[in-house]
C-alpha cells in the first residue's frame, strides 16, 4: 500500500484492505488519549507499540473526530523539517540483477 508523505515525511497509510487508517501522530501519549477517548476507533499493534502512530477503525470513528485528528497529525508532520529526498525506485528486476541488453546478447553469439 502506498503511503501519504507530507515534506518527504510519513503522514499516513491505508491498511487492511482500506478499512484502517495508519497516521502519524506526535507523541506515544497522544495515542493513549484517543485510545481513552474512543477504544473502538483507536488502537495500535505490537509493531507500533514504540513508535507515535495510532490505527484508526474508518467505520467506527466520528467524522469531526477523524477530521480533528487527521488535522492535528498533518500540522505536527508539516512543521518537521523536510525528509532527506528518496532515490527514484530502479525498475530492473531483482535486487543486485543487471539489465541485459538482449539485441547485443543475440548478435554476439
Amino acid at each position: 500500500m502506498p503511503s501519504f508523505l507530507l515534506n518527504g515525511r510519513f503522514l499516513a497509510r491505508f491498511r487492511d484492505a482500506d478499512t484502517v487508517l495508519v497516521l502519524q501522530l506526535a507523541t506515544i501519549s497522544e495515542r493513549e488519549v484517543l485510545m481513552e477517548l474512543d477504544p473502538a476507533a483507536f488502537f495500535f499493534t505490537e509493531h507500533y507499540r514504540n513508535y507515535p502512530a495510532v490505527l484508526v477503525r474508518l467505520a467506527e470513528v466520528a467524522a469531526p473526530l477523524l477530521t480533528d485528528v487527521v488535522t492535528e497529525s498533518w500540522r505536527h508532520v508539516n512543521a518537521l523539517p523536510p525528509g532527506r529526498p528518496r532515490k527514484p525506485a530502479k525498475r530492473s528486476g531483482k535486487r543486485g540483477e543487471r539489465k541485459v541488453d538482449v539485441r547485443r546478447r543475440l548478435t554476439s553469439a
